[in-house]
């Protein structure tokens, strides 16, 4: 079986696509990793996260490293401000540079969605899950940060209406990718969370798993793919990366790993 990850190294960066999307060739997609940087422990070394403990002189020379190895001009960027929220944000070429090259007003938002062609959507990560949609009829691309919180509040589901209201998107043309993050083999909750996954989810069971008193595994892979195939995305269409972030922390920054002072990679989604 062929993976659903395209591993990529240039310049020294390390970096992964998603071979569903590249083949529809309408899109660029990449998942950093932790390797290429010029970042210090314990942000070694491509620490792409300007709110770190990195210096923001490092994190904006990696971010020059990574868009020179991917072949995407800095100034074309959009880097969104995450708060583990549900707000979604339209981009368009006024967009272009913020949250890197100048200040943002893109504030507390979680998924960045556009119709536009040459406009790189980054969304930052180090355990969450990254949601990778692509409507290949209406070309348009959303690119959504999910943690509990934000998987929790179905942000998949509301990036994609969103898509729809605006550009006329239907899930079912949809493909959709789940990438790298932290998996139900090492991601642990308590009841608290589970609690919210029970008020919001009619099929917990498949997805939450108990371990001990008020330890239970969470496997987001497969709560966001639910999410997906409830508002008609197709199952075939739909791809998990299977890669841990924690369980791959060597060339991966992971918030549980590192205890939670790390650095973060970026997912990249881009209409060409």
């Amino acid at each position: 079986m062929n993976s659903p990850l395209i591993t990529h190294k240039s310049f020294g960066i390390t970096s992964f696509s998603i071979a569903a999307f590249d083949e529809t060739n309408l899109v660029f997609n990449r998942f950093t990793s932790r390797v290429g940087g010029i970042s210090p422990a314990p942000y070694n070394t491509l620490n792409l996260g300007f709110n770190t403990g990195d210096k923001k002189e490092n994190v904006l020379n990696n971010y020059q490293l990574l868009c020179k190895a991917i072949q995407i001009p800095i100034e074309n960027c959009v880097l969104s401000d995450q708060v583990h929220g549900d707000r979604i944000h339209i981009v368009t070429e006024a967009d272009r540079g913020k949250g890197i090259l100048k200040d943002s007003d893109i504030k507390e938002t979680d998924a960045l969605i556009t119709n536009r062609k040459n406009v790189a959507l980054l969304t930052l990560y180090a355990d969450c899950v990254p949601i990778y949609l692509l409507d290949p009829v209406n070309k348009v691309i959303g690119l959504a940060h999910a943690g509990w919180r934000g998987t929790v509040k179905k942000i998949a589901v509301k990036t994609l209406t969103k898509m729809g209201e605006n550009f006329g998107t239907k899930p079912e043309n949809c493909l959709a990718a789940i990438g790298p993050s932290i998996g139900a083999c090492c991601y642990e909750v308590d009841k608290t969370v589970v609690d919210r996954f029970n008020e919001n989810f009619t099929n917990p069971d498949k997805f939450v798993f108990y371990k001990d008193i008020n330890k239970y595994a969470l496997n987001l892979w497969e709560t966001n793919k639910s999410s997906l195939e409830e508002i008609g995305v197709l199952e075939r269409n739909i791809t998990i990366s299977n890669l841990c972030t924690k369980c791959n922390n060597h060339i991966l920054f992971s918030y549980r790993a590192d205890r939670g002072i790390t650095g973060r990679m970026v997912a990249v989604l881009q209409l060409i």
